[in-house]
Formats: structure tokens, C-alpha cells, sequence
């Protein structure tokens, strides 16, 4: 089969295409699926350049790739859980936790890292889902707990995971603030955003205040200064800083770091919420396996509206 593979850390130069890639052998626990389409994030070009060679070194060659949707082909034992071959299905599939890497035409992973695929998405639009949709979940259900009326601040409300929290906290009932650029105003009122800050002429901590709570898709300055915004007792949920225990006495406010599981229980629910409420997944640029390399530059230097799909 046909594989997207590196052979060592680096830029885009390090990436080949492997078309003699064995097929993975189902084992207990796993799920063989033929992909359809696999959604492109930005752990993927940092996977390519090392940033996580400390804590999990690769075995090369690796193949890369973390968000899928296509087409169950095999089960191993213990792996059913009321899936059957030629079920559709998305999740996830890195090499970081040791399944087979999402950027190939066949892929293997754990039985508790998919979900069914939403019935109202086709499968590029699928593909983007898994980690922003997820994160978008973890974050405001559970990690917040976001109640009708109650205020949020979602930065980077115009990418993958701002454009689906937007709408999950209107379906919650909550206020929602977003900070983007000017050019994608429009964009982020269409799906349903109340107050929207363009970051790049105006300082969100100076008209924001009283908030319930934020997510934080962009770390830095950004982080500390939403510490501003939140009323006691509020809680802020970062993807990418530790909580800040000075900040988090100073204003009285929870600070939480999320690192994004993506389990059967979430996928499933997540699908559920999107047929019944026709949500949106903004599919921004598609590119052929072959260009996988292209894509992963795209998403690195564009910070595109929406997702990043490689179409298999």
C-alpha cells in the first residue's frame, strides 16, 4: 500500500512516498481501516521535525498522519464494541500512540480511538473532525461545563478547533466572544459568534470583561493576558500552557491545560451533537497523498480558516 513516511526528523525534504508499505496485520484490540480522507493538524509537522523526539522517539521509517475517516476492513479480537467491516468510521491514528500513522491508504489502530462517522459530514469533511472536534468537546462539556447565559472567549475562532467551539457553545447557550482577523469577521458571525475582536488592531483584554470563561488556542501573551477577562472564580482551558499558579491567585480563576484524548465515548457523542444540529467543518484546501508535504507547509505557515485535508 501506498504510505506518506519519513526517514528521519526535518522539513518538508524529509518527506517520501513509500508505495511498498506492508499492509498492518490485525491484532487484538486494533482496527484495520481503508482511509478515505485524513485531516491535517499541526501536531503532524511537528511530529515530521521532532518536537516530541524526547518523549517519543520514532521508529523510522514512520509514517505520519493522526485524523482519518474511511472504511472498516478488519477487526482484531476484543475489538468489536459494536463495530462491523464496512462500518464508517473517523478517529485517530498516530504513530505517537502507537497505531500506524493516518497519511496511508490503510491504517491500524486501537478500537477505542474511532468513533461512527457523523451521517450528515462526507468523509473529507470527516476528516478534519477528530482532534479539533474533540478538543472542542473535552474543552467546553467537561472541562468547563459551560451552562446557558455564561460568557466565553474562544481564541482563534476562524481555525479547527475555535470554528467547531463556536458553535458547540451556541448550542450550549452561552455568549460567545472570539478574537480573529479582520478577514474572517464574517465568517466567525455566520457560525454564530456574538462579539468578535479583530487581535490584529484591537486588544481583547481592554474590551472584555467579566467572562465565565475562555479557551485558549494560542498561547504566550495571548494566554496571560485572558487572565483579565475572566470573573472570579472563571476558568480558563489553554491546548498549549501549563497553568500559571501566580495568574491563577492573582485573579481567582481555575486554570486548566488540556491534552485532548480522543475516545470512543467523545467521538461518538461529538457525531451525535453534529447530525442533530447540522454543524459545520470548514474544509479550507484538500491535497492528493502525493503532496502531503505541500499540505503540511500550508498548515504550518497559512494558519488556515478551518481545516487542512490530504484526500486518499
Amino acid at each position: 500500500m501506498k504510505s506518506i513516511q519519513i526517514n528521519k526528523y526535518g522539513g518538508s525534504d524529509v518527506i517520501g512516498i513509500n508505495d511498498n508499505v506492508p499492509i498492518p496485520k490485525v491484532s487484538t484490540g486494533k482496527v484495520l481501516v481503508e482511509v478515505k480522507a485524513s485531516g491535517v493538524n499541526p501536531v503532524d509537522w511537528k511530529i515530521r521535525e521532532g518536537y516530541f523526539q524526547q518523549m517519543v522517539p520514532l521508529q523510522f521509517p514512520a509514517t505520519l498522519g493522526t485524523d482519518f475517516s474511511g472504511i472498516i476492513k478488519g477487526l482484531g479480537e476484543n475489538a468489536s464494541a459494536g463495530f462491523n467491516i464496512g462500518d464508517e468510521v473517523y478517529g485517530q491514528a498516530s504513530v505517537l500512540s502507537g497505531s500506524s500513522g493516518s497519511f496511508a491508504e490503510l491504517v491500524l489502530t486501537n478500537i477505542d480511538n474511532i468513533g461512527p462517522k457523523p451521517k450528515t459530514l462526507n468523509p473529507i469533511e470527516t476528516s478534519g473532525l477528530p482532534l479539533v472536534g474533540v478538543s472542542a468537546w473535552q474543552a467546553l462539556v467537561e472541562n468547563i461545563g459551560l451552562s446557558k447565559n455564561q460568557k466565553i472567549l474562544i481564541h482563534g475562532g476562524a481555525g479547527g478547533i475555535g470554528s467547531i467551539a463556536i458553535q458547540l457553545a451556541k448550542h450550549l447557550g452561552g455568549f460567545v466572544a472570539t478574537t480573529v482577523k479582520y478577514e474572517d469577521k464574517e465568517f466567525v458571525r455566520q457560525l454564530g459568534a456574538d462579539e468578535i475582536v479583530d487581535y490584529t488592531a484591537q486588544n481583547f483584554e481592554d474590551i472584555l470583561q467579566d467572562f465565565d470563561a475562555v479557551l485558549d488556542t494560542v498561547g504566550g501573551e495571548t494566554y496571560k493576558k485572558s487572565f483579565k477577562v475572566l470573573k472570579n472564580n472563571g476558568t480558563i482551558v489553554s491546548m498549549l500552557e501549563q497553568p500559571d499558579s501566580n495568574l491563577m491567585k492573582q485573579y481567582g480563576v481555575k486554570a486548566i491545560f488540556q491534552f485532548t484524548e480522543t475516545t470512543n465515548e467523545r467521538l461518538t457523542k461529538l457525531a451525535q451533537w453534529i447530525d442533530q444540529n447540522n454543524i459545520k467543518v470548514n474544509v479550507k484546501k484538500t491535497f492528493p497523498l502525493a503532496e502531503t508535504a505541500k499540505a503540511l507547509e500550508y498548515q504550518k505557515d497559512n494558519h488556515p480558516r478551518g481545516k487542512v485535508v490530504i484526500t486518499i
